[in-house]
C-alpha cells in the first residue's frame, strides 16, 4: 500500500502559500501528508499572458510541484490553468484533492478516466454580490457538477452540507478549516502601523459588500472610541465604487495597509488587537475567523448561521451598524480586562479547529479513497 500513497492537490495558486485560505491549508496539509508517508504533488499557477507558456516540475521541502504558465489572464487564466492541471493529473498515480469547485466541470474528466476525486466545495460562490449573471451561472453549474459526480465531497460547514443536500449531494463530509494557535508574537511589528498593544481593532478580509467592510468602518467611526481600526485587504482600485465608499466612510483612525502576507506580522496584528471584526455574511467556515480564534481574539461578527457555528455562542454579534457601534464601544471599554473572552475563543479553537484535528479528518477520507482505488484494481 505504501507504494500507492500518492496525493495530487489541485485548485490553488501555489505552494508555499501567498494568497488565501486554500493555499494556507495546502501549505500545512502537504507536509503533514509527506510526514505520514505520502508522495504529494501540488499544482502551481505561474505568470499569465505568456505567448509561449512553459511548464516545469521541481521539489520544495519534499513536496513535488508542477508549474504552469498561461496564455490568458484573469479568470480565463484560472480556467486555462485548471484544465491543464486536470489533463496532466490523468498521468499521475494516486488520489486527487480539488480545493474549490470553480471549474468542477473539468474534474468530471478525471472521473471518466476512473480516478478518485475529492473536492472541497468551499462557500456558495454564486450567491456573492460581486459576480455578474454570467459568472453566477458558471459557478451554479460547477457547484451542481461538483456536488453530484465526484468521488467524495467535503463541506467546510454544516450549513454548506445542508445546502449541498438541496443540490442532490447526500454524502458531504463536514471538515472545517484549521489554523495554528498563536500564543505569543513580537510586539515590535505594531510600530510600523502606528499601533499600540490592545489599542486597536482589526479586520482581515476581501473588501467586498458581503463582507460588511463598509458597515464595520461606519460603525467604528460612529463609535468614536479614540482607538484605531486596521483593515487588511486590497483597497487599490480607484474605479471600484464600493472601495470608494469604504475610503470615504473612514477617518484618520482607520488604517488601510492593503493585504499583508508576512505571517509574523499578521500574527502580531491579530494577537495584540482588542477584538477581531468579522463581517462575512455568506460562505462556510471562514479561515480568517478560525485564525482569530486561534489567536484568542474576542470576536465581533455579523450575526448569521455561518459565524455563530464557527465562533461560538459567547461572542459578540451584530445585525446592523447601530448594533456594531455598541459592541465596539463595549469591547473598547474592557480592552484590558477581556481575559474571559480571550480564553473562550482559544478554547473553541482548541476543541474544533487545530490542524491536528482537521488534517486527520482529511487523512481519513483520503485513505478511504485509496482503499477504493485498490479495490477497483483487484476487481478488474
Amino acid at each position: 500500500m505504501k507504494a500507492s500513497k500518492y496525493l495530487n492537490i489541485l485548485g490553488i495558486r501555489g505552494f508555499p502559500a501567498a494568497h488565501g485560505g486554500f493555499e494556507t491549508f495546502a501549505a500545512n496539509f502537504s507536509p503533514f501528508m509527506r510526514d505520514n508517508g505520502w508522495k504529494v504533488t501540488v499544482y502551481c499557477q505561474e505568470d499569465e499572458g505568456i505567448s509561449r507558456p512553459k511548464s516545469w516540475t521541481d521539489e520544495y521541502e519534499g513536496i513535488r510541484r508542477i508549474h504552469f504558465e498561461t496564455r490568458t489572464r484573469g479568470a480565463l487564466a484560472t480556467m486555462e490553468f485548471d484544465l491543464r492541471c486536470v489533463i496532466n493529473v490523468l498521468r499521475q498515480p494516486g488520489v486527487d484533492l480539488v480545493l474549490g469547485y470553480n471549474t468542477a466541470i473539468f474534474n468530471i474528466i478525471q472521473v471518466v478516466f476512473g480516478r478518485r476525486v475529492l473536492i472541497n466545495m468551499d462557500g456558495i460562490e454564486w450567491k456573492r454580490e460581486k459576480w455578474g449573471r454570467i459568472a453566477k451561472l458558471w459557478f451554479w453549474i460547477n457547484e451542481w457538477f461538483g456536488s453530484r459526480f465526484l468521488s467524495a465531497v467535503i463541506a467546510d460547514h454544516p450549513e454548506i452540507a445542508a445546502h449541498l443536500a438541496t443540490r442532490g449531494c447526500k454524502k458531504a463530509v463536514v471538515i472545517p478549516y484549521g489554523s495554528d494557535s498563536i500564543t505569543s508574537a513580537s510586539i515590535e511589528h505594531l510600530s510600523s502601523y502606528g499601533l499600540a498593544a490592545y489599542d486597536y481593532f482589526i479586520s482581515i478580509a476581501r473588501i467586498e459588500p458581503e463582507n460588511s467592510i463598509l458597515e464595520i468602518v461606519q460603525a467604528f467611526v460612529r463609535a468614536n472610541t479614540g482607538r484605531k481600526l486596521i483593515v487588511l485587504g486590497k483597497l487599490e482600485d480607484p474605479q471600484n465604487a464600493y472601495h470608494a465608499q469604504v475610503r470615504k466612510a473612514a477617518d484618520d483612525n482607520v488604517i488601510f495597509p492593503s493585504a499583508i502576507y508576512d505571517r509574523a506580522i499578521v500574527s502580531a496584528l491579530r494577537y495584540y488587537c482588542i477584538a477581531y471584526m468579522h463581517g462575512h455574511q455568506v460562505g462556510g467556515t471562514n479561515p480568517s475567523l478560525v485564525e482569530a480564534l486561534g489567536a484568542g481574539n474576542p470576536v465581533i461578527a455579523h450575526s448569521n448561521r455561518f459565524n455563530h457555528w464557527t465562533a461560538g455562542k459567547d461572542q459578540m454579534y451584530f445585525s446592523s451598524v447601530e448594533e456594531c457601534v455598541e459592541l465596539i464601544r463595549k469591547a473598547s471599554m474592557h480592552a484590558d480586562s477581556n481575559k474571559r473572552e480571550r480564553a473562550y475563543s482559544a478554547s473553541v479553537h482548541r476543541e474544533r479547529f487545530t490542524f491536528d484535528v482537521i488534517h486527520n479528518a482529511y487523512l481519513s477520507v483520503i485513505e478511504q479513497q485509496l482503499e477504493n482505488i485498490l479495490e477497483d484494481k483487484t476487481t478488474k
